[in-house]
């Protein structure tokens, strides 16, 4: 085969597990969440959340042995943390992982916490190269960083590329927090969704957004103009580290997101899910914030400030106890709604073996015990999201 490279145009039919492809001056910027929402939009936390691809995927078919790949990543600097790593490409052939990569520079976005203010500089491309790639036709799938806003340059390979053929498998609609949204993950397809989606034989839309699962109007109407076979919902942890909202307002939010959802999908399985277990917040309400003696020292440690005193507040414990109950209540006039207490994917004696190491998210071995256990919990036999039998299709 020749080594020659060719350009071939990058499309949004290339792209999958994205909402919205923008057509910027330099390329393609994915997005997890359409333009509507955007607009809606004011908060910059949610605005760099979904412009980072978690789940999303570049699908060829093609016999190509070399492919390169070039990209704007956005690199985050938080203004005293460490550095942040470079984020991680995967490289997938017929469904496997044969290989990583990263690129280095692009756009620098420095974050300041105590001030709450985002500072972007434009930087230049960089070149993902993958070679050595057998001589044959084969669905090959690059994954971008789940955690590094990426925009799309230019795409080259010695053979033709076309976009995959469609799938057949179940789309998978996920909204959840960063943990979902896969902090901590060693790399895009090691994110719990991710597994959870490989083990129940789904495709997965991840609309995990980092401190950005609030019940937002604008990504409920999002989720309910998105065809999906499946959907689940993960609400808790930043109900509670946002402190945006008191017990009596969460009821009502929580019925206005699963209204809107039901307007768009109203037989769809639906499962609602509760938070994790988080000590720093089981009792504690928020707001969550760095620790600032932890950043002194160059660690990246969260607590929780809020008054535990107050019955009004939201904490984990109250969150489930209202998740579970307005399930509860609805699933009785919906055979399709479901609820998951998050302790059963992590409870506390995965905590005592697997901390979280900043408090906040899991580990990348967490990680995977997570995503494993959905997959039994919510794709295995007789639960919400199990394949039909052939009687029943």
């Amino acid at each position: 085969m020749t080594t020659s490279l060719t350009t071939t145009p990058l499309t949004p039919e290339l792209l999958n597990g994205a909402l919205d492809v923008e057509h910027t001056d330099r390329g393609l910027l994915p997005h997890r969440l359409p333009a509507l929402a955007r607009s809606r939009n004011t908060d910059p936390q949610l605005a760099m959340a979904q412009s980072q691809p978690s789940g999303v995927r570049l699908a060829l078919r093609t016999r190509a042995t070399i492919i390169e790949l070039d990209t704007i990543p956005t690199k985050r600097h938080y203004v005293g943390a460490p550095p942040r790593p470079d984020g991680i490409y995967d490289l997938r052939v017929d469904g496997r992982l044969l290989a990583q990569g990263t690129v280095p520079g692009g756009d620098l976005l420095r974050i300041d916490v105590t001030t709450g203010t985002f500072t972007p500089t434009r930087g230049e491309p960089g070149t993902l190269r993958f070679e050595g790639l057998e001589d044959h036709l084969k669905d090959v799938e690059i994954w971008l960083p789940h955690n590094e806003t990426t925009e799309l340059v230019a795409l080259r390979a010695n053979a033709p590329i076309r976009p995959t053929d469609a799938s057949k498998r179940r789309v998978w609609l996920h909204h959840g927090s960063s943990i979902s949204h896969g902090s901590d993950a060693a790399s895009p397809t090691t994110t719990w969704p991710v597994i959870a989606a490989d083990r129940g034989g789904a495709d997965l839309i991840n609309l995990g957004l980092g401190g950005s699962a609030l019940l937002d109007s604008f990504t409920a109407s999002a989720m309910r103009q998105t065809r999906a076979d499946l959907i689940s919902v993960k609400l808790g942890i930043n109900l509670a580290n946002a402190d945006l909202m008191r017990l009596r307002a969460l009821g009502p939010a929580v019925h206005g997101f699963l209204d809107t959802l039901r307007e768009g999908h109203p037989d769809t399985p639906l499962l609602v899910v509760s938070s994790l277990y988080c000590p720093i917040h089981e009792h504690t309400p928020g707001p969550g914030m760095m620790d600032p003696e932890a950043l002194k020292e160059g660690r990246v440690e969260f607590k929780a400030t809020g008054d535990p005193t107050d019955p009004t507040r939201l904490t984990l414990t109250t969150i489930r106890r209202e998740l579970e109950r307005i399930t509860s209540e609805r699933a009785a006039h919906d055979k399709n709604l479901h609820y998951l207490d998050g302790r059963e994917l992590y409870g506390q004696a995965d905590f005592d073996e697997l901390p979280l190491p900043d408090g906040l998210h899991p580990c990348p071995t967490a990680h995977r015990r997570i995503g494993e256990r959905f997959a039994d919990r919510a794709f295995g036999q007789g639960a919400p999201f199990a394949a039909p039998t052939p009687s029943e299709r």
